[in-house]
């Protein structure tokens, strides 16, 4: 087959804006997920503006080639995998921001780091809460894109809850305008959202309007030592009966242990289970709440349960939480779920999974935004083991089978992406998919944009 001719799209872009050389374009294969089904790109786009997104999407449109766009590549389900001759756009050079004090707002393009927002919104005495793990290294443009979540969310919500509007760049070439900097808009229907937490497959976000809060309180930090994730649950159970902690986060024997080694922060690991809460609520009520915290672990069997207002000391169990999945990394290559339930089954549901580890003779480590019952199960196998890699994808369904049994999620901020799109008519039925399909028609009729994710 012959290859398409690139040459007007290099007469319309800037030098050098147009990428074919095959050692760079082996770089945007993968994403996070090491999916091995990824393909070749035909070529690799670097825009700088919403203009230059629209000359490649719209010589894309005319040739018929498929888009896949791309942000920090940090996806950990697939969503940013490259395709056989499509067209990677790759949105790491957009990275204009401003911050708006007076509406509270940063207007960002989507190549700008989570913590670049932060930190400017800090700067102005302001403060962005979606906090993924990969906060240092994942863009504004993939958290649209999938929705993501973090530490915080049990309080404060997810990307969705910050995005007040939009630019984005439709299937057809169009640029839209979507939503803006007021906090209340009731025009139309609700389009800004339909398009967080798309992942790429109705159009490419080229800006987003966010919205900003004060700045955080500085919090307090409550840790709890248990003798089984039994208890543990127990006590995500028995906290957020009562409060909204600003944090709630879980980690098994597996992740604690393999944190240690890398960190050495004299963790227990002896314990089955450790939570990480923090009140990050005002004077005496935070005191309250901690001590609420603090009462809630011990009645549910905490072998030992630490509390400082330490900002040092809660940013280094706070980094501790952060640092599980890269620690676990070390023991192997992960398959990464994202599973989450109603927070009632969240026992039920780490006690599934410890059932499919030992049936499917496989480690898996698991460490979760426990308030908000989202959990990421961490299975750990050698990929030079065909055996047990096959045994590691079968707990990957079985886990995610569970979830949907307990009526949870596949999927509660990574997105669906690649690897779990076999699983999602199961969760949401068949007239939820028809619906996402007449959507996705609707604004890609054919078919072009991020092909192979979610359907």
């Amino acid at each position: 087959m012959t290859a398409p001719d690139l040459t007007l799209l290099l007469d319309a872009l800037p030098a050098g804006m147009v990428v074919t050389d095959p050692d760079i374009l082996g770089a945007y294969r993968y994403d996070r997920a090491n999916d091995p089904d990824a393909g070749t790109p035909l070529a690799l786009i670097r825009p700088l503006t919403t203009e230059h997104v629209q000359v490649a999407v719209r010589w894309s449109a005319r040739a018929g080639i498929p888009v896949v766009t791309r942000g920090a590549g940090t996806s950990l389900s697939g969503g940013s995998t490259a395709v056989d001759g499509a067209l990677m756009i790759s949105t790491e050079r957009m990275r204009q921001l401003t911050v708006d004090v007076a509406t509270r707002t940063a207007v960002s393009q989507p190549g700008m780091l989570n913590a670049e927002v932060k930190q400017a919104a800090a700067d102005r005495g302001l403060w962005y809460p979606p906090d993924p793990s990969s906060f240092e290294i994942c863009s504004i443009g993939g958290n649209v894109a999938t929705n993501a979540g973090g530490l915080c969310c049990v309080k404060y919500g997810v990307t969705a809850d910050y995005v007040l509007g939009m630019q984005v760049v439709l299937a057809d070439g169009r640029a839209v305008r979507l939503g803006g900097r007021q906090l209340k808009d009731s025009a139309g229907l609700a389009l800004t959202k339909l398009f967080v937490g798309s992942e790429g497959v109705l159009g490419i976000v080229t800006e987003v309007t966010l919205r900003l809060l004060p700045a955080q309180t500085p919090p307090c930090t409550v840790v709890g030592s248990f003798p089984s994730v039994r208890a543990a649950g127990e006590a995500v159970l028995a906290v957020t009966a009562q409060i909204r902690p600003a944090m709630l986060e879980f980690m098994d024997s597996v992740a604690i242990n393999a944190v240690e080694d890398m960190l050495s922060m004299d963790l227990d690991r002896d314990a089955g289970a450790l939570l990480v809460a923090q009140s990050d609520a005002p004077g005496p009520a935070g005191v309250a709440e901690t001590a609420l915290i603090e009462e809630a672990f011990t009645a549910c069997g905490a072998t030992e349960v630490f509390a400082t207002s330490d900002p040092q000391e809660s940013e280094g169990f706070t980094a501790a939480r952060r640092a599980a999945i890269p620690a676990v990394e070390r023991l192997g290559a992960l398959l990464l779920e994202d599973v989450g339930v109603p927070l009632p089954a969240l026992p039920d549901l780490i006690d599934g999974v410890a059932a499919i580890a030992a049936d499917n003779r496989v480690t898996i480590s698991v460490i979760a935004h426990a308030g908000d019952g989202n959990t990421h199960p961490l299975i750990v196998h050698d990929p030079a083991d065909p055996d047990e890699t096959a045994r590691a994808g079968r707990a990957f369904g079985q886990i995610m089978d569970l979830a949907i049994s307990l009526d949870g999620t596949i999927t509660g901020e990574h997105g669906v992406g690649r690897l779990k799109k076999g699983w999602l008519r199961d969760q949401i039925g068949d007239d939820a998919m028809d619906l996402m399909g007449t959507v996705k028609s609707a604004l890609d009729p054919t078919g072009l944009l991020n092909p192979g994710v979610m359907f």
